[in-house]
């Protein structure tokens, strides 16, 4: 099923051509939190090494010592939530 056209779904891509490539970034530890959801809606998402993914993301965002890590964080995951809740909506 295609998603290009929902909202987040640039997001969503890079996490999964990151997650593919072995790359930590945002993106990734943002697909490697949402897998078991995006699983079950039909989206191929690779394994991952992440125990945590979750603090694994935290943790990046406040690498650049920046206070906003927390709402970037929250940010973040609204916008999976967001993502997730449209495909979920478009599959019907």
């Amino acid at each position: 099923m295609g998603f290009a056209a929902l909202p987040g779904a640039d997001l969503i891509a890079r996490g999964l051509d990151d997650l593919a490539s072995g790359r930590r970034s945002a993106p990734a530890l943002l697909v490697a939190i949402g897998a078991p959801r995006l699983r079950e809606l039909g989206v191929e998402v690779p394994t991952h090494p992440f125990s945590c993914p979750e603090r694994a993301l935290y943790e990046l965002l406040a690498e650049d010592g920046n206070d906003a890590a927390h709402s970037r964080y929250n940010a973040l995951i609204r916008r999976l939530v967001s993502f997730e809740r449209s495909l979920s909506c478009a599959a019907r």
